[in-house]
């Protein structure tokens, strides 16, 4: 059984202490493809060790999160063109819009978030997307940039099921992860409806872990409780949810 990560930030600080042992044990529970996003360019050392140590798990993505969209944010995205101008990535992510924490950073958002979807069509790579509290002005920028050659996962997913569907039609498999797990998380009341070739499994660790660790850090050997939650709605084995949800990261990332 081959269970694939399709987000996991394991350069993280939170495992700078046992870092090797929590890659370890996700492997030893048959979690062996680690999907890395980037959050911007101090990261970028730590997540090429990582590749380096563990080069047949990992596969890095390139992008600025929303978060860190600062006022010296095109600096940040002309190191990106940079990178990929030297080596190849699996995705581009993660980028989108996140208007949780700060309002005011919009419009530069919006610019970055369209001008790393037009990098992810030059390269020909899928995108992963981070939408916190701004569907509709992921799915603006989306209807702008969609293109049948476009495609991704909107990582992380907590909307309806109407915004489900809509996301689905740009192409984005929806990447489910521990809030599936939690007693008010709501998707795991209308996830059935959702075709299981439409979703992927991710953990976002060291954060959103999913019960019966809420509130720890999180780590991508809990991953296994995401999986039997997503095999209990569809009423299929775990063996098959893997085997499935894998497929469908290949389908995105082409390893």
């Amino acid at each position: 059984m081959i269970i694939t990560d399709t987000h996991t930030h394991l350069y993280s600080e939170s495992f700078d202490a046992d870092r090797n042992e929590v890659i370890d044990r996700a492997i030893e529970n048959g979690i062996t493809r680690f999907f890395i996003p980037s959050i911007d360019s101090s990261y970028i050392e730590s997540m090429y060790d990582l590749e380096k140590e563990y080069p047949e798990h990992i596969f890095l993505m390139a992008g600025l999160h929303p978060t860190h969209v600062k006022h010296d944010y095109k600096n940040e995205l002309s190191i990106i063109v940079r990178q990929l101008e030297q080596r190849s990535f699996f995705a581009i992510g993660e980028i989108g819009i996140d208007l949780y924490w700060d309002k005011t950073m919009l419009r530069e958002q919006q610019d970055a978030f369209r001008f790393q979807i037009q990098l992810a069509k030059k390269y020909s790579l899928p995108i992963v997307i981070h939408c916190r509290d701004a569907f509709n002005e992921v799915f603006e920028v989306l209807e702008l940039e969609k293109s049948d050659d476009l495609k991704g996962i909107f990582h992380c997913f907590t909307g309806t099921l109407e915004q489900a569907k809509k996301a689905i039609s740009y192409n984005m498999k929806l990447g489910i992860g521990g809030v599936v797990t939690f007693k008010n998380g709501k998707i795991d009341q209308y996830l059935s409806k959702i075709p299981i070739s439409e979703i992927v499994l991710e953990t976002d660790a060291p954060y959103l872990s999913p019960t019966p660790f809420r509130g720890k850090r999180n780590e991508s050997a809990y991953l296994l409780h995401i999986l039997e939650k997503v095999a209990s709605i569809y009423k299929l084995q775990r063996d098959d949810t893997a085997r499935i949800t894998t497929q469908n990261s290949i389908d995105i990332f082409k390893i």
